[in-house]
């Protein structure tokens, strides 16, 4: 697929996976916008992709306020460009809770606001301009996190926008419109903190194949470390067998 041109808007692009998302779009041709809590968080990252020669936009949004992400969106609208790819790739963890009875009902809905009801709000808004233009790319950054209740906020979080994604994706499927969902595997993020068994840069090509693809195939659940050290050409035969 060329998508030399067409727009990218990318959730969290300041850092971590976002940024890696951001680096390899960009490489590829694609226009970004890039989110953030703050605009001066993505000045170093558009002074570095200054030299691809895409056009870069940047927002600001608190994805934990549906006001504030309504207004990035009508921001966004104001731009005059069609957003053919979302990488709603954004998350917030909540504390640990060694004692895993402590889990507080605060953390939980901080992480539901962020992890699962930014991105389906963000969803609702460009999926039916996708509709409209016969085409469109939305990639949902999940997690496999399993089998920790000390992190329960953001585990349930995770899975509901991933229950999301399977019931809600196969209104498309045959279209080409595509929503899928992307596990970045566990990393050393400040998300994943230090001791994660896998560099950020691996999530590299495997965050792209759900965007990439063109077999008008949804709600798909990608791992991003399946496709590690290979191309993105390699990556997205591989892909096509799922």
């Amino acid at each position: 697929m060329n998508i030399q041109g067409k727009w990218a808007l990318i959730t969290g692009a300041s850092r971590g996976v976002g940024r890696e998302i951001a680096r390899a779009m960009a490489s590829l041709g694609s226009n970004l916008i890039l989110q953030s809590r703050a605009l001066e968080h993505m000045a170093p990252l558009i002074e570095e992709l200054k030299s691809k020669g895409v056009k870069l936009k940047a927002v600001a949004c608190d994805l934990e306020s549906e006001k504030s992400i309504q207004a990035m969106l009508q921001e966004i609208d104001s731009m005059g460009v069609i957003v053919d790819f979302v990488f709603n790739n954004a998350g917030l963890q909540v504390p640990y809770c060694p004692d895993f009875y402590s889990n507080k009902r605060e953390d939980y809905v901080q992480s539901f606001a962020v992890n699962c009801l930014a991105p389906v709000q963000i969803a609702y808004h460009f999926l039916p301009k996708m509709v409209a233009n016969q085409f469109g790319r939305i990639v949902m950054t999940t997690s496999g996190i399993a089998d920790q209740p000390e992190l329960m906020g953001y585990a349930c979080a995770k899975a509901a926008l991933t229950k999301f994604v399977a019931d809600f994706a196969c209104k498309f499927n045959g279209t080409n419109v595509m929503m899928n969902v992307m596990d970045p595997g566990w990393l050393r993020t400040d998300l994943g903190g230090p001791n994660a068994p896998n560099s950020v840069e691996s999530v590299i090509p495997g965050a792209l194949v759900g965007a990439l693809l063109d077999d008008q195939k949804s709600g798909r659940w990608f791992n991003a470390q399946d496709y590690a050290g290979l191309s993105i050409e390699e990556a997205l035969l591989k892909a096509k067998n799922k």
